[in-house]
């Protein structure tokens, strides 16, 4: 059987990792796809026996994809008409596509498992939003209390910056959510970061801890001088006050 070329598509570039088999055995291979992306499920040429019957590609055993005849062109089943390809290419996967992959060939004798896939489809994580909840300084220190979430987690923390060094109270913190993603908040180079990812996806947002004390530094010190002209301003006042009533 004479192999046919495929180039895949710019969404996604899988890089399928194969294990060195013995004849009838199948080696799992995961892979996890965002959904309504394309997966390529490769057989390597030279793991196809030399004399075959049928060689064909099932989904949960008993669900066949597409079969290959010897002499006859491929027959693929209705269901999957349209987003399959030789080798075998499965396009825009859904969550109903998660489960395993098997290609087979029935020779002479005995059928064959060449290799197997289990595929699991996932949705792109949702945006993440990192909120500074409250900032408080004094005069050798400031801190931050942050909130890291997404629509259905959060996580809360507290950051602390001195003359010399920033650190995080308790350390790096994580969560996984419901949908088995995972929250993250960190420092890292003087800025709190938050990640939302999962096995296909990723988004970030994130703060820089000096330009948040920066600002609340000047905001201080123009409260302050604000503060003095008050003060001073309120003298001026008594004692013009006082010269009139005497």
């Amino acid at each position: 059987m004479k192999g046919r070329e495929f180039t895949l598509p710019s969404l996604i570039i899988l890089t399928l990792l194969f294990c060195t088999e013995t004849p009838g055995s199948s080696a799992v291979t995961f892979v996890f796809v965002q959904k309504r992306k394309d997966v390529l499920l490769d057989v390597k040429e030279d793991e196809i026996p030399k004399y075959l019957f049928i060689f064909k590609w099932t989904f949960k055993v008993d669900n066949s994809l597409i079969t290959f005849s010897l002499g006859r062109e491929p027959t693929v089943t209705d269901d999957y008409s349209g987003r399959v390809e030789f080798s075998v290419k499965l396009k825009n996967l859904q969550e109903a596509d998660s489960g395993v992959y098997t290609a087979q060939v029935k020779g002479p004798q005995d059928t064959v498992k060449l290799t197997e896939y289990n595929i699991t489809v996932q949705d792109p994580v949702s945006p993440v939003d990192l909120t500074v909840n409250s900032v408080s300084s004094s005069s050798d220190s400031c801190n931050l209390t942050v909130t890291c979430s997404t629509k259905h987690a959060h996580i809360s923390s507290i950051f602390t910056c001195d003359t010399t060094t920033c650190y995080q109270e308790g350390g790096e913190q994580s969560e996984v959510t419901t949908s088995g993603a995972s929250l993250h908040v960190y420092l890292s180079n003087l800025s709190v970061i938050c990640d939302h990812s999962n096995q296909v996806s990723w988004t970030r947002d994130m703060k820089n801890i000096e330009h948040i004390c920066a600002l609340l530094a000047a905001k201080t010190e123009r409260e302050s001088v604000d503060d003095d002209h008050f003060d001073f301003f309120l003298k001026i006042t008594l004692l013009s006050f006082k010269e009139i009533n005497n």
